[in-house]
């Protein structure tokens, strides 16, 4: 959060890991499945590469919906100022918060221990 720029290694990183769709694609998808998708889509991590928009995949569950936890860490990192960019990279890499275990590895556990990372990933 202190300006560094996210290489491009970290984004080729987390497609082959998690998929990073397009916006576009998503919004398709996304209306494929449901009559409004707006609601879905303003709630989207989105990270911003070059000229385009892409969502990483670590934030979606099968048939459309999104993670809740990850919906949950999302909504305070925005409150929080952390740009979209640095809470996906942030959800990726081992926190020394966490046991050195990655956020969206603990996604299935209680999410308690996530959001004190993650504030404490706002201080930093």
């Amino acid at each position: 959060m202190n300006g560094q720029s996210i290489s491009d290694q970290t984004w080729a990183g987390v497609r082959a890991e998690f998929t990073l769709p397009s916006l576009e694609l998503v919004r398709r998808r996304l209306s494929e499945l449901m009559e409004d998708p707006e609601p879905v889509i303003r709630q989207l991590v989105r990270v911003f590469i070059d000229d385009g928009t892409f969502c990483p995949g670590f934030q979606f569950l099968s048939g459309g919906q999104l993670h809740p936890t990850v919906t949950g860490l999302f909504r305070r990192a925005m409150e929080l100022d952390i740009p979209h960019n640095y809470f996906t990279t942030w959800m990726v890499t081992p926190s020394r918060d966490l046991a050195g275990s990655r956020p969206v590895d603990r996604l299935k556990t209680n999410p308690a221990p996530l959001h004190r990372a993650l504030e404490s990933f706002r201080w930093r």
